[in-house]
Protein backbone atom coordinates (compact mmCIF):
# COMPACT_ATOMS: atom_id res chain seq x y z
CA UNK A 1 0.00 0.00 0.00
CA UNK A 2 2.82 2.62 0.71
CA UNK A 3 4.21 2.25 -3.13
CA UNK A 4 0.02 3.13 -3.74
CA UNK A 5 0.60 5.97 -2.03
CA UNK A 6 3.53 7.34 -3.13
CA UNK A 7 2.47 7.01 -6.99
CA UNK A 8 -0.74 8.99 -5.83
CA UNK A 9 1.18 11.81 -4.01
CA UNK A 10 4.00 12.28 -6.37
CA UNK A 11 1.03 12.35 -9.47
CA UNK A 12 -0.51 15.21 -7.67
CA UNK A 13 3.02 17.43 -6.45
CA UNK A 14 4.46 20.20 -8.48
CA UNK A 15 0.89 20.71 -10.47
CA UNK A 16 -0.98 23.27 -9.51
CA UNK A 17 -4.87 22.61 -7.42
CA UNK A 18 -7.44 21.95 -9.90
CA UNK A 19 -5.26 21.08 -12.84
CA UNK A 20 -5.25 17.63 -14.13
CA UNK A 21 -3.76 15.03 -12.73
CA UNK A 22 -3.09 11.51 -14.43
CA UNK A 23 -4.07 8.79 -12.16
CA UNK A 24 -3.03 5.29 -13.01
CA UNK A 25 -5.90 2.76 -12.89
CA UNK A 26 -5.63 1.41 -10.41
CA UNK A 27 -5.47 4.35 -7.89
CA UNK A 28 -8.73 6.21 -9.84
CA UNK A 29 -11.38 4.60 -6.89
CA UNK A 30 -9.52 6.14 -4.15
CA UNK A 31 -9.12 9.37 -6.37
CA UNK A 32 -12.56 9.48 -7.07
CA UNK A 33 -13.65 9.39 -2.94
CA UNK A 34 -10.63 12.07 -2.52
CA UNK A 35 -12.47 14.36 -5.05
CA UNK A 36 -15.62 13.95 -3.62
CA UNK A 37 -14.64 14.57 0.16
CA UNK A 38 -12.57 17.01 -1.26
CA UNK A 39 -15.37 19.20 -2.68
CA UNK A 40 -17.05 19.07 0.86
CA UNK A 41 -13.73 20.27 2.70
CA UNK A 42 -14.33 23.34 5.22
CA UNK A 43 -12.30 26.47 5.01
CA UNK A 44 -11.33 28.69 7.98
CA UNK A 45 -9.60 32.24 7.29
CA UNK A 46 -6.45 31.14 7.45
CA UNK A 47 -7.42 28.81 4.23
CA UNK A 48 -8.50 25.04 3.70
CA UNK A 49 -8.95 22.65 6.55
CA UNK A 50 -7.91 18.98 6.91
CA UNK A 51 -10.57 16.39 5.88
CA UNK A 52 -11.38 14.81 9.12
CA UNK A 53 -11.84 10.99 9.93
CA UNK A 54 -15.47 11.39 10.62
CA UNK A 55 -16.23 12.71 7.71
CA UNK A 56 -14.62 10.01 5.85
CA UNK A 57 -16.09 7.43 7.72
CA UNK A 58 -19.62 8.72 7.18
CA UNK A 59 -19.36 9.33 3.60
CA UNK A 60 -17.98 5.31 3.76
CA UNK A 61 -21.06 4.47 5.70
CA UNK A 62 -23.48 6.58 3.69
CA UNK A 63 -22.14 5.07 -0.11
CA UNK A 64 -21.44 1.71 1.71
CA UNK A 65 -17.75 1.76 0.59
CA UNK A 66 -15.71 -0.61 2.43
CA UNK A 67 -12.21 1.33 2.88
CA UNK A 68 -9.39 -0.52 4.93
CA UNK A 69 -7.12 1.20 7.35
CA UNK A 70 -5.12 1.31 4.83
CA UNK A 71 -6.93 3.23 2.12
CA UNK A 72 -8.06 5.93 4.77
CA UNK A 73 -3.74 6.64 5.42
CA UNK A 74 -3.70 7.01 1.50
CA UNK A 75 -6.40 9.43 1.63
CA UNK A 76 -4.78 11.27 4.59
CA UNK A 77 -1.88 11.38 2.71
CA UNK A 78 -3.41 12.93 -0.62
CA UNK A 79 -4.99 15.86 1.37
CA UNK A 80 -1.57 16.38 3.38
CA UNK A 81 -0.41 16.62 -0.22
CA UNK A 82 -3.00 18.99 -1.10
CA UNK A 83 -3.26 21.30 1.81
CA UNK A 84 0.65 21.40 1.14
CA UNK A 85 -0.06 22.92 -2.37
CA UNK A 86 -3.14 25.07 -1.44
CA UNK A 87 -1.39 27.00 1.22
CA UNK A 88 1.63 27.42 -1.30
CA UNK A 89 -0.43 28.92 -3.55
CA UNK A 90 -1.77 30.78 -0.85
CA UNK A 91 1.44 32.02 0.36
CA UNK A 92 2.68 33.41 -3.05
CA UNK A 93 2.22 37.07 -3.25
CA UNK A 94 2.80 39.67 -5.99
CA UNK A 95 6.46 40.55 -6.12
CA UNK A 96 7.15 43.32 -3.50
CA UNK A 97 4.19 42.31 -1.21
CA UNK A 98 5.25 41.03 2.30
CA UNK A 99 2.53 38.15 3.51
CA UNK A 100 2.89 37.07 7.27
CA UNK A 101 3.05 33.21 7.74
CA UNK A 102 -0.32 31.48 7.79
CA UNK A 103 0.88 28.73 11.06
CA UNK A 104 2.59 29.21 14.28
CA UNK A 105 5.64 27.63 15.26
CA UNK A 106 4.42 28.32 18.51
CA UNK A 107 2.87 25.03 20.30
CA UNK A 108 -0.25 24.99 21.25
CA UNK A 109 -0.27 24.80 24.97
CA UNK A 110 -3.48 25.00 27.99
CA UNK A 111 -2.91 28.64 28.24
CA UNK A 112 -2.41 29.69 24.84
CA UNK A 113 -5.54 28.10 24.20
CA UNK A 114 -7.16 29.84 26.95
CA UNK A 115 -6.11 32.80 25.49
CA UNK A 116 -7.61 32.25 22.52
CA UNK A 117 -10.38 30.64 23.27
CA UNK A 118 -11.19 32.60 26.52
Amino acid sequence: MKRLERIICEAMKGRPLGARVEVPEVARPLWRVFSTLSRTRTYSSLGPNALQFGEVEAYCRMMRLPLHPEHIEILMAMDRVWLDLAYTQQRQAADGVKTLPQRSDQPLTATLADLILG
